[in-house]
């Protein structure tokens, strides 16, 4: 079933030359509907235990012990998931879409396949693979569909994300060859980790391996083609990218950094600490000082996606204690990391189709040149404002979830660095509720700008779109124990392999 959910939108993808073009978009929502539905059975089926379910591992470069290895888990479920309803979501927005809808349709769905095929991976070569092919779908999508300097940043987003593949290819290899017997599988690397005496070869791959998935997450300094990629891409292409693509990053760095080296996770949590934390602030702050609204969603990604990091680096650090205690915060650490990127996903995901609405209308995203949204607009102004107390963590949303398990966790391992990370992390809630106050102070309620008279409120499409998107963000919020129950056994998994 696992492989028909992996494949089945690059069928369609495929049959979509022989469908009219009337039908293609319909078509296209049809058969992201459809995966969403087979994915919600999967999660049923699985339950809230541990384990993988629904795994399948067959022969496929037998000479290096690579395999079509997939499976679900606590971890890949909750993505796959996510994954799901955002393609559905920009299916849907994308219904009045005329520019090259059979190609956009494809591309889309051939992007579903690699997403759906990478969190459900258990093999490094089959991982890398599915990477790689990521990078490709959006450099088109952001090329074709975008606006702007979109071949210049198009161009900026290949070239650094691809770097970051070549690297992370190292680290894999590194892996493999640190591995006796030799192997890419996942499953195997994890239970035997490499280099167990040998920390400075641990030490590199770990490092190949952190640059790798961090030019992808992104962090601080590896960021600088998010905010270009994101400006210039289509609504629909940031959704994804940020809703979806920027969770390969921490995903690898759940899945495959921690559980396979262990040992030097440890060694460089205060690393990874301070990574998280810069990432933290820094997002927060240059958002802040932003007067592109796209631009400003984009440092916020940059923010959120560095509370996940500092959440892992947590999870590793060395107190000096192994406590009950302590394993419990690690655990609590991992759980949230997790659940703040479905947050994000949710979140974010709806503020860059919001941000498509904007442009659409008006041709801009600059916050000078609106205001008073509200009163032309009260249906978008009242989606808007949900999904930015979303994201600065308001009680009640998913956002605060997963906020409150990252700091709980992080200061609550008992070491005194993490204390202080994370204590001083809390300062970017508070930038992030200034920026977004700023946002709906100038543009939502202010007086009318500029650009004001040419917006209307959203439509029949862009409203299906959206309100799945921010009411999930509210159940997590209200009802997070599904979500949680999921994710838990992995995270005590991935925390007691860093805290031995």
């Amino acid at each position: 079933m696992l492989t028909l959910v992996i494949f089945l939108p690059l069928a369609v993808a495929l049959a979509l030359p022989a469908v009219p073009r009337r039908a293609v978009t319909w078509t296209w929502m049809g058969a992201s509907v459809v995966e969403l539905a087979l994915v919600v059975a999967m999660w049923v089926a699985h339950g809230t235990g541990g384990g993988v379910s629904f795994e399948t591992n067959a022969r496929w470069i037998p000479s290096v012990r690579a395999g079509y290895h997939v499976g679900v888990d606590g971890l890949s479920l909750p993505l796959l998931a996510l994954t799901t309803v955002l393609f559905t979501a920009c299916a849907v927005y994308s219904l009045r879409q005329t520019h090259r809808v059979r190609e956009l349709a494809a591309l889309f769905l051939f992007l579903e396949t690699v997403c759906l095929g990478l969190f459900a991976a258990l093999d490094l070569l089959l991982f890398f693979v599915f990477f790689d092919l990521s990078i490709v779908g959006m450099y088109f999508v952001i090329l074709l569909w975008g606006h702007e300097d979109r071949a210049r940043s198009a161009l900026k987003f290949f070239l650094y994300t691809f770097l970051g593949s070549l690297v992370l290819l190292l680290g894999f290899i590194g892996l493999y060859l640190g591995a006796d017997p030799h192997t890419f599988d996942m499953a195997e690397l994890t239970r035997a980790p490499p280099f167990a005496g040998s920390p400075g070869l641990a030490g590199l791959t770990l490092l190949a391996v952190g640059i790798g998935l961090g030019i992808k997450t992104p962090v601080v300094p590896f960021h600088t083609w998010l905010p270009p990629a994101h400006t210039d891409a289509p609504a629909a292409g940031s959704a994804i990218l940020a809703g979806v693509m920027l969770k390969m990053g921490t995903y690898g760095l759940v899945r495959i950094a921690m559980p396979m080296l262990p040992d030097a996770w440890r060694r460089y949590a205060p690393v990874i600490l301070v990574v998280g934390l810069v990432s933290v602030l820094y997002g927060a702050l240059v958002a802040l000082a932003q007067d592109n609204v796209k631009r400003l969603v984009a440092y916020t990604s940059v923010n959120h996606m560095g509370y996940i990091v500092l959440a892992l680096g947590a999870a590793g650090y060395a107190s000096g204690g192994d406590g009950g205690g302590d394993v419990d915060a690690r655990r609590l650490a991992v759980t949230g990391a997790v659940t703040q990127m479905v947050s994000h996903g949710l979140v974010t995901g709806a503020l860059f189709l919001l941000c498509g609405v904007l442009h659409d209308r008006a041709g801009s995203y600059d916050l000078a040149r609106f205001g008073g949204i509200a009163r032309r607009a009260p249906v978008y102004a009242s989606l808007f404002a949900v999904a930015a107390f979303a994201s600065l963590g308001l009680p009640g949303l998913s956002g605060f979830i997963a906020e409150f398990q990252i700091f709980a966790g992080t200061i609550g391992t008992g070491a005194t660095a993490t204390a202080v990370t994370g204590a001083l992390a809390v300062l970017g809630i508070l930038v992030t509720a200034a920026l977004f106050l700023r946002v709906l102070h100038t543009a939502v309620l202010g007086p009318p700008g500029e650009l004001t008279p040419r917006v209307t409120d959203v439509r029949r499409p862009e409203l299906a779109a959206l309100v799945p998107l921010l009411a999930l963000s509210l159940l997590v919020g209200v009802a997070p124990r599904v979500l949680l129950d999921t994710i838990e056994p992995l995270s005590a998994a991935v925390a007691g392999l860093v805290g031995r």
